[in-house]
């Protein structure tokens, strides 16, 4: 005790009021995002030393029978009944038998258990839910996916009071209440904390007696459900000017519940969010009085909204977005690879094209791997998790990689995926993925400052404690804190410049990996890389501090690493998991050369843009004395991986399972497409006797006895099928706009034969 006496008081002292100098103190928004949800895998990857064991012996998620039996049932009838080209360019909203349908079969109330009258599904049931029904439209996935993600309902489970949970959950459950939630105010998009929504205490009128409460004024925009809503959640500033509860003026961000049909409260008005129309619009409200009853959780939670919020986005984040991304990325995929393998050009077919090829890798890899980190995702919530810096992982690289696989289809497919109308089936997905990108944090804000500026402090193993330390008023017991959570992050940083020493110079070889894995040198590198971020992350921390801040490209290019790790991760877990398919393998070594080489973009850029040069050149002499280990898949590897979309097969089914593509609708495209593949699949060994008898035509092929009739007549029909899909739609001019008669100029009559010849004539 005497040598950890004057250690702290001679050695720790000074560290003490420097770093006090240096980082700044958290502020109470920061200090609840930070609190909110749980450490988990992030905690394991800033310790430079994961575990791979532990991610390994995580059930992988798994639907029960009761789970599936609603996937095969309602939720498959539910894609059936609708018309995503209804919807979008003739109602403008889901039809009112799609309505009842949803309310009677609960799919508002998934998340809400079975006591309340819910279906009580796990996590990954909503998922899957959500996956499914946003194949099949956009604005059927997201009108699903609200109610049971960041909303009333999920508030209500962690934070209402009994009464609050015995009234509204049932009524939630089966349809009777549709919910929103009012969050992002006319001023106040990203930095919520800055909304100018207010309300104060005071007495007032409720049924007809004089009560204590609040009286609202506020104006919400681009809530969800919001025009049909008959119940909001609304998060506002509460002030209490007279200190009517006794506990000072400025109470912060609170959260009540407040029926839409209160005095004062408008609602009805629409925003068209990218032409996708379900249901989004402003909520107003007038010198709306609400007893403090109303207030979510009861007075006790009043100041406490903030919290509130973050808690439900620590978890919500990690399942809507990400599973309605993977979602687009499998069903860009499959309808990509189908649409490749039917259109020809040059009378061949455009997927064997290698520029086309470099493209139909990327969507298969996107698809393998947001699906793969959506399992691990919701798998770990399903054990009690809520990782908040997973989730904003999941939330922006799940839409980046959504982005980039419709960008992607939609150059392949060209003027068919351009020209809307009943036969498009990219359309919907494309009009969406601006929307995915800026809700539930804005990809840029999500990327800069929370994935790496939350994760350093709230998953590093020391850096909280420190902070803490920093920050409080007792300096002595600050003191004595910080002197040993110092020591011990010094400890861990020497060790973690050991393991980058050992793992860098030997190539990973030394690195290790999970014991009896298929593809333990895929590991080992990951291992190295760990070490060498978390090495990197506590110098930049050591000579930025609070400077990182402000330092938003370097924030956001360790924040990739991070991403990058966790998604390669969750890639080899799932090739594990899913009992290594040989055939598989091409897909993860392609994502594995893709990953890394971003995680080298993303070290360099890091390491050319430190500050302190000294600490860039100690971590590549350390980490990376050949240099940063660039890899890209070779075209060899690009070939195969692309192969995988061109034919049927079990593998291209594990690729793109649990899509809607048109089941029980005889006019949907999506169908006439899988139709068309599988029929021009078949006619492969006709259309290569053809080939080697240089002959194009099938009716010469048949004729000169190369064909028999019956490969005839399914290469006719593989035809007639091709055609169906290539079509475009095309509209009378008076049905695409009211102003088409001003076109349609009458034409001056032709002359007499006889008048031209003699003007002919007369000119000649």
């Amino acid at each position: 005790m005497g040598l950890r006496d004057l250690r702290r008081d001679y050695l720790t002292k000074p560290l003490f009021r420097w770093a006090g100098g240096v980082l700044p103190p958290i502020s109470e928004t920061e200090r609840d995002a930070i609190d909110a949800g749980t450490v988990w895998w992030d905690g394991e990857l800033f310790s430079g030393n994961p575990r791979w064991e532990k991610l390994l012996a995580l059930p992988p998620a798994k639907l029960t029978a009761r789970e599936q039996a609603f996937i095969d049932g309602p939720v498959r009838q539910l894609c059936a009944m609708i018309d995503d080209w209804q919807i979008t360019w003739r109602d403008h909203d889901l039809p009112k038998e799609v309505w009842s349908f949803m309310r009677k079969q609960k799919f508002f109330g998934m998340i809400i258990p079975e006591k309340f009258g819910g279906l009580g599904f796990s996590n990954t049931m909503h998922s899957e839910v959500v996956r499914t029904v946003s194949t099949a439209s956009v604005v059927a996935g997201v009108t699903v996916m609200v109610p049971n993600s960041l909303g009333p309902g999920e508030l209500l489970l962690h934070f209402g009071t009994q009464e609050q949970q015995d009234y509204w959950l049932p009524r939630l459950a089966d349809g009777r209440e549709i919910p929103c939630f009012g969050l992002t105010s006319e001023d106040a998009g990203s930095d919520a904390a800055a909304m100018t929504d207010l309300g104060v205490v005071e007495e007032g009128e409720h049924e007809g007696k004089r009560v204590l409460g609040i009286r609202l004024n506020f104006h919400k925009r681009y809530i969800t459900l919001g025009p049909i809503a008959t119940v909001m959640g609304l998060a506002f500033k509460l002030r209490d000017p007279d200190n009517l509860l006794g506990e000072g003026v400025e109470r912060g961000i609170t959260v009540a519940l407040i029926p839409t049909a209160t005095a004062g409260v408008s609602h009805g008005e629409r925003h068209l969010p990218q032409f996708t129309h379900f249901q989004n619009g402003p909520l107003y409200g007038k010198d709306v009085f609400i007893p403090l009853d109303w207030v979510l959780g009861g007075q006790k939670q009043i100041g406490q909204g903030w919290t509130m919020l973050m808690t439900a986005l620590a978890a919500g984040r990690g399942i809507s977005l990400p599973s309605q991304s993977a979602g687009s990325a499998a069903m860009c995929a499959r309808v990509t690879g189908a649409y490749a393998r039917i259109r020809r050009q040059f009378n061949v077919a455009i997927g064997d094209f290698e520029g086309i090829r470099e493209h139909l890798a990327d969507l298969a890899a996107n698809a393998y791997l947001i699906d793969a980190a959506r399992r691990l995702t919701v798998a770990a919530l399903d054990e009690g998790h809520r990782p908040s810096v997973v989730s904003a992982i999941m939330k922006y690289h799940a839409t980046e990689h959504m982005r980039r696989s419709v960008e992607k289809a939609m150059d392949i497919h060209g003027g068919k995926g351009i020209i809307d109308g009943p036969r498009n089936y990219l359309g919907g997905q494309h009009r969406s993925v601006p929307i995915g990108i800026t809700v539930e944090g804005a990809n840029i804000l999500t990327r800069n400052l929370m994935i790496f500026g939350q994760g350093a402090i709230r998953s590093h193993p020391y850096m909280l404690a420190e902070l803490e330390a920093l920050s409080d008023p007792d300096r002595k017991a600050g003191l004595d804190a910080f002197d040993r959570s110092f020591w011990a992050h010094a400890r861990h940083a020497l060790g973690n410049a050991f393991r980058s020493l050992g793992r860098g110079w030997t190539g990973s070889r030394l690195a290790p990996a999970p014991d009896n894995v298929a593809l333990p040198h895929h590991w080992r590198q990951l291992s190295r890389l760990a070490s060498a971020f978390a090495l990197l992350s506590d110098l930049a921390l050591l000579t930025l501090g609070g400077a990182l801040k402000r330092r938003e490209m370097l924030s956001a290019r360790m924040g990739d690493i991070l991403a990058e790790l966790y998604l390669l991760g969750a890639a080899l877990k799932r090739y594990e998991d899913e009992g290594r398919q040989e055939e598989d393998r091409p897909i993860v070594d392609y994502i594995m050369l893709q990953g890394v080489d971003r995680i080298a973009v993303a070290f360099d850029g890091v390491l050319a843009n430190l500050p302190a040069r000294w600490a860039s050149w100690l971590v590549r002499f350390l980490a990376f004395p050949a240099g940063v280990p660039y890899a890209t898949p070779p075209d060899e590897l690009t070939n195969r991986v692309a192969a995988t979309l061109l034919e049927p097969s079990a593998q291209r089914e594990r690729l793109t399972p649990g899509l809607y593509l048109g089941e029980g609708r005889e006019d949907h495209p999506a169908r006439h497409l899988e139709e068309a593949f599988r029929l021009v699949a078949a006619c492969a060994p006709a259309e290569q006797k053809m080939r080697k008898a240089r002959i194009r035509d099938a009716e010469e092929a048949h004729s000169r006895g190369v064909i028999d009739a019956e490969e005839l007549a399914r290469l006719g029909e593989a035809q007639a099928a091709v055609q169906r899909v290539v079509a475009v739609d095309a509209f009378p001019m008076e049905e695409v706009s009211p102003l088409a008669k001003q076109h349609r100029t009458e034409r001056p009559k032709p002359r007499p034969r006889r008048e031209a010849a003699a003007r002919r004539e007369a000119a000649e």
